[in-house]
């Protein structure tokens, strides 16, 4: 079977981090996701799930930093979520579906899982199902990716036609605490790459001239990159990479 290409606007048109937050709304917010449009760029996106399954917009697994209810997303059922606002705005939270509608397929759409394992372990699939419900009649460039090859390899059994990668980096013990070693190295490695049916990664700036990456981007796969911060970050990051995700400029 052919694994679904990374669509070609994926590689033409920088993606906003969380959307294009800060002036115009908070990240991952309507607001934000509405100025990258307005500005034309591409859009990334998290989701957290609700405690009943429900694909959320938001990076955090916890509240406390993006709004002023404490405690963790997944204990919260998606209607109260949704009447939350994002700190210092009237912004709410939205929901991916909600966020589907409002781009229509206007620009390309990154979709960020976050893992829900806690571990990048196996997971139990409630938000991959949502998320490949959401998507089933959705028209428009996207693409899912996650950290945790666990919940790629579930999409792909949930939603094969949709584009997948994977979210990497050097997966260091200090910025990965609790995950053994071994488990830290083949992630390292790109060693799921294959396994998971991914067509892309988007690796951390920081650590693009690595042999793994090199080593998929001679296999032809497109490499995106996180998160360019200043055009001089962008300029060395693109030596390497084929389009950048960025925040707190515009390229």
């Amino acid at each position: 079977m052919r694994l679904p290409d990374l669509p070609p606007e994926f590689l033409t048109r920088p993606l906003a981090h969380r959307a294009l937050h800060g002036g115009a709304g908070p990240e991952n917010s309507r607001a934000a996701i509405a100025a990258a449009m307005a500005a034309g760029y591409g859009i990334e996106i998290d989701l957290q799930a609700s405690a009943d399954g429900v694909a959320m917009v938001f990076h955090d697994a916890q509240l406390n930093r993006l709004t002023r209810a404490k405690g963790a997303v997944s204990a919260r059922r998606a209607r109260e979520l949704t009447r939350l606002r994002l700190r210092g705005t009237s912004e709410r939270i939205p929901t991916l579906r909600e966020v589907l509608a409002l781009i229509g397929g206007r620009v390309p759409l990154l979709i960020e899982i976050k893992d829900q394992s806690g571990a990048l372990g196996p997971v139990d699939g409630r938000l991959e199902a949502d998320t490949a419900a959401a998507l089933q009649d959705y028209s428009g460039p996207v693409a899912v990716m996650s950290f945790n090859p666990h919940s790629m390899a579930e999409m792909a059994r949930l939603a094969p036609d949709v584009p997948r990668g994977l979210v990497t980096c050097a997966f260091t013990p200090e910025d990965w605490p609790g995950i053994p070693g071994e488990r830290l190295q083949e992630l390292a490695a790109l060693d799921a790459f294959g396994p998971t049916g991914a067509s892309f990664i988007s690796h951390d700036r920081r650590d693009l001239a690595t042999a793994s990456v090199a080593a998929l981007k001679a296999q032809g796969a497109p490499i995106l990159c996180w998160t360019v911060k200043s055009a001089e970050q962008e300029v060395q990051a693109r030596r390497i990479a084929d389009n950048i995700t960025f925040e707190g400029y515009t390229p």
